[in-house]
């Protein structure tokens, strides 16, 4: 069902509260995780408002899904219904600690790939696209929901597994691919194959570039770079195998998320504290999807860093630009809760240290040591300069200054041969911490 009006902010909350109340009734007493939680608790499952569902539920973290898989093996206690009830399995990267696994019901799946739908329709995806998808087909929940979502749409779709990079630029420009799927540091990444291999990429038709599981489609020096590399537009969204696909990048305004808020309560915390932080500062993202009863999860910490955007006026009477009263993250993604270090006093944020990095012509790669051996941290860097950058040293203290303006740190950089950094189709590993 495609979302063709838009809802105002008094349409969407009637909903959430009608579909959080369905949600919680079908939670009890069949899904044990909730119920043994809760009942602890002393929480009772029914809910007055949005705000009273705030205030009274506690939120749900990956540490205890984790235990509880842990010690309920292998999928745990969160499933309200019989295990024979479940058709797809997935699992989390596994990149912070033991992955995760995921049981979606059928009823459960199309809720998610109705989201899914949306994200490509709001990306100008239509009937008749050829979609490439440059990814494996692991057990990542992200590729068979976007494969199946754009299917449904009536798009040609190209799956990428199993493929070389070069073998993936030559069935995007043999195959007229005009949307391509992948995250941010992939899609550079196929560029600089199509160099290396000596393929001439003036005659893609690639138009749209989708990319996720980065913040990078949200940083401008990013976006720009990939634009001009591909000469297509770049749109950013966000989801995550525990909640499913929540958001999807403004349609006027590049670097602004918008949370599918008919699908989604979304909160945004002090993350130290749990205190809901007013708009216009950063915090964590707490989603609660209200349409995936099969494995649900309730005021979920996602670990997403994510600054709502300040409107003028009462947030109920201004919508964004494009119509939407949904929640708009400006800058999208900005990291993780995680990876914010303090350096020196100074809160340093991955997504800055990507708008220097990305903007100063020279770069082809970089890595970021954290380094906890002495008592305070310290910040290094590794750049693998572009083969074709004439003056490395002038990159390097071009860097040094950037760095200094920008946080009042020195950042003590190496330079690496040209090749030495890893590259992945995946999320990319940028950040070491020892």
């Amino acid at each position: 069902m495609a979302r063709n009006s838009r809802p105002n902010r008094g349409e969407i909350n009637a909903k959430q509260l009608e579909q959080l109340r369905s949600l919680l009734a079908e939670l009890f007493p069949g899904n044990r995780f909730y119920s043994r939680k809760l009942n602890a608790a002393g929480i009772t499952f029914d809910v007055a408002s949005l705000e009273d569902f705030s205030a009274r539920f506690p939120f749900t973290t990956k540490t205890e899904l984790s235990e509880d898989q842990r010690v309920n093996p292998p999928y745990g206690t969160n499933l309200t219904y019989a295990l024979e009830s479940y058709t797809r399995y997935h699992q989390t990267s596994g990149t912070s600690g033991r992955p995760l696994r995921w049981l979606d019901t059928p009823e459960s799946w199309e809720w998610m790939l109705e989201n899914w739908m949306e994200i490509l329709r709001v990306a100008g995806v239509r009937a008749g696209d050829r979609i490439f998808f440059a990814f494996s087909f692991g057990p990542f929940i992200g590729f068979w929901m976007a494969f199946e979502s754009a299917a449904r749409l009536g798009c040609l779709c190209v799956p990428g597994g199993g493929l070389s990079s070069a073998a993936r630029v030559r069935a995007i420009l043999e195959n007229g691919i005009t949307v391509l799927c992948c995250t941010p540091t992939y899609a550079a990444r196929l560029v600089e194959v199509a160099v290396e291999e000596k393929i001439d990429l003036s005659d893609s038709r690639v138009r749209t570039i989708i990319v996720a599981g980065e913040p990078g489609g949200s940083i401008p020096a990013i976006r720009t770079r990939l634009e001009e590399l591909w000469h297509a537009r770049i749109f950013d969204h966000h989801g995550m195998t525990e909640v499913g696909p929540a958001s999807h990048e403004c349609p006027l305004r590049p670097g602004i998320l918008h949370i599918i808020e008919e699908a989604y309560i979304a909160e945004i915390v002090e993350p130290h504290s749990g205190k809901m932080m007013p708009a216009g500062r950063t915090g964590e993202l707490i989603l609660t999807p209200l349409g995936r009863l099969g494995s649900p999860v309730l005021r979920y910490r996602t670990g997403d860093l994510v600054k709502s955007e300040v409107r003028s006026g009462a947030r109920d009477e201004q919508p964004c630009a494009c119509g939407r009263y949904d929640l708009a993250l400006e800058g999208g993604i900005l990291g993780r809760v995680d990876d914010m270090v303090v350096i020196r006093g100074v809160n340093v944020f991955p997504s800055a240290v990507e708008e220097i990095l990305v903007s100063s012509p020279g770069v082809a790669e970089y890595q970021v040591e954290v380094s906890t051996a002495r008592t305070l941290p310290e910040l290094s860097l590794q750049v693998e300069p572009a083969a074709d950058c004439s003056d490395v040293a002038g990159l390097v203290r071009q860097l040094e200054g950037r760095f200094e303006a920008v946080f009042a740190l020195r950042v003590a950089i190496t330079l690496v041969p040209v090749g030495t950094l890893p590259r992945s189709e995946m999320k990319s590993k940028r950040w070491v911490k020892r």
